[in-house]
C-alpha cells in the first residue's frame, strides 16, 4: 500500500531532473538509488523532506536534494516534502514553529505580521529571530523524528498486511 500509494503522487524522475535549481547536481542525478523507492529510501527521504519543511530558507529543494544525494534516500520524495511549506501553510507552520520557539526559549511573544519575503524575515530577525529559528530547527527535527518513524511502521504493517493476505489465500485454495 505505501509503495503504490506514494508512487503515485510523486514527480516522475523526468520532472524532477528538468528543475532548473537541481541541475547544478549534473550527473549525480543519475544514481539509481535516488530514483527507488524502497522502505529505506522512503523514510530516510521523509526525514529529510520534512526537516527542510520547516527550514525557513530559500531554495528548500536544492537544500533537501543537497542532503538526500550523499544520504542516497528517494530524491523525488525529499524534494516534494519541502511544498509543505508553500505560499498557503508557511504563516501558519511558521507562526506555529514562533510559537514553539518562545516556549523553549522562554521568551515573551512579539506582535508581527507574516509576509512571505525575505526582507521580512531580515528585519524580523531581530525581534522575533531566535525564537523563530529555534521553532523550526525543533519542529525540523521532530518531524523528520516522526516521519522517518511513522513510514517505517506503515511500510511494515502494508507487508505484514499483503503477507497476510497471500497466507489466507493459499489456506482457502483447494488443494491439486
Amino acid at each position: 500500500m505505501p509503495k503504490n500509494f506514494i508512487k503515485k503522487y510523486l514527480p516522475s524522475p523526468e520532472k524532477i531532473k528538468q528543475q532548473k535549481l537541481l541541475k547544478i547536481f549534473g550527473s549525480l542525478l543519475h544514481d539509481g538509488n535516488l530514483w527507488h523507492l524502497n522502505r529505506r529510501s522512503a523514510r530516510g527521504a521523509f526525514a529529510v523532506g520534512l526537516f527542510f519543511a520547516w527550514m525557513p530558507i530559500p531554495f528548500q529543494m536544492v537544500a533537501s536534494a543537497a542532503v538526500a544525494i550523499p544520504m542516497r534516500v528517494n530524491l523525488p520524495i525529499s524534494v516534494a516534502l519541502v511544498w509543505l511549506t508553500n505560499p498557503i501553510t508557511m504563516p501558519v507552520l511558521f507562526y506555529i514553529s514562533y510559537l514553539v520557539g518562545s516556549v523553549v526559549l522562554r521568551t515573551p511573544l512579539e506582535p508581527f505580521a507574516f509576509e512571505a519575503s525575505w526582507d521580512w524575515l531580515v528585519h524580523s530577525i531581530h525581534t522575533i529571530g531566535k525564537p523563530f529559528l529555534a521553532g523550526c530547527l525543533l519542529m525540523g527535527i521532530c518531524s523528520a523524528i516522526i516521519g522517518y518513524f511513522v513510514i517505517d511502521w506503515l511500510w511494515r504493517l502494508s507487508v505484514r498486511k499483503a503477507q497476510l493476505g497471500k497466507k489466507l489465500k493459499r489456506k482457502n485454495q483447494p488443494p491439486l
